[in-house]
């Protein structure tokens, strides 16, 4: 991941303290600009938050939503002239929409440094850079004894060597994000899980609604479609040439349960793949949201 400033590196590791508007003497404003593509719309218990970075400390910039077709609210935020001058850098995170706490949320989507008066902000910078991700996978239904449905279970694994090993490729997170698995089924994505370790069990590993009652399956993410339904279709089935398989990067606490716009990885099941046997991800359709803010 390319390296930034100080000033933005250490926010997610820091305890903030808000600069409170009392603290200053000028009342003199100017306009802080944003020109982003590529945000969601978050419903309506979460709103996008900006955060100039300020003698190490962040100060808001104010907070906007976004409508189905990815259009701001507000594009211009008046702020103290002295701060914005002072600003080093510029952090958007997620926040509640009712937030009784002033820091910003460890969710921070975007961030980049001023030069002279823009800046040009990325989600690379922070949540992670997707250019190098890599992702295989095999079908196979381990969590039940049944060996006639193998192609209805997608697992993340290798296991083309001696032994199994880790199939995706994937910037550690930092916190406030997690990284979900899907399938997508007559165009509706069905969840395989949360995670945040390639190498280990997903979040719903021992709950899953859909798995087998034999176990709870390897230690690494994945999912069987053995039972239940989901998308209006009854597991298990056959996903060869029925699905595509999505990794997605998701805010968390997550905003939604379908899969966020970060997406680095995804590949249609092939008519042809056989069970049990590694099949490649490629590069998802969107790897980064990046935008800039002028001042």
């Amino acid at each position: 991941m390319k390296k930034v400033l100080l000033g933005v590196l250490t926010m997610a590791s820091i305890v903030f303290s808000s600069c409170s508007d009392d603290e200053n003497t000028s009342v003199s404003q100017e306009n802080l600009n944003l020109s982003i593509s590529g945000l969601e719309d978050l419903g309506p218990d979460y709103v996008y938050e900006g955060w100039i970075m300020v003698d190490g400390s962040p100060v808001t910039t104010g907070t906007f939503t976004v409508d189905a077709s990815g259009n701001l609210s507000q594009t211009s935020f008046p702020v103290y002239a002295d701060q914005l001058a002072l600003a080093t850098a510029f952090v958007l995170s997620i926040e509640p929409a009712v937030d009784p706490d002033p820091a910003p949320a460890a969710t921070k989507l975007l961030a980049g440094n001023f030069s002279g008066n823009s800046a040009t902000v990325s989600s690379s910078n922070l949540v992670g850079d997707y250019n190098d991700a890599s992702g295989k996978y095999i079908l196979a239904t381990p969590t039940d004894m049944d060996d006639t449905n193998e192609a209805s279970g997608v697992w993340f694994l290798d296991n083309s060597g001696a032994s199994p090993v880790a199939g995706l490729s994937l910037p550690t997170l930092p916190d406030g994000w997690k990284y979900e698995g899907w399938v997508v089924l007559n165009g509706t994505p069905v969840s395989t899980g949360t995670f945040t370790s390639v190498s280990a069990a997903d979040d719903n590993a021992a709950t899953s609604p859909y798995k087998g009652d034999t176990n709870n399956g390897p230690a690494y993410p994945g999912e069987d479609y053995v039972m239940g339904s989901a998308a209006g279709i009854s597991f298990p089935l056959d996903l060869r040439g029925n699905a595509t398989v999505v990794i997605s990067v998701e805010p968390y606490p997550d905003n939604s349960a379908a899969p966020f716009t970060l997406k680095p990885l995804a590949g249609s099941v092939p008519m042809n793949a056989e069970v049990h046997t590694v099949q490649d991800l490629s590069a998802g359709p969107v790897l980064a949201i990046s935008g800039s803010v002028l001042r």
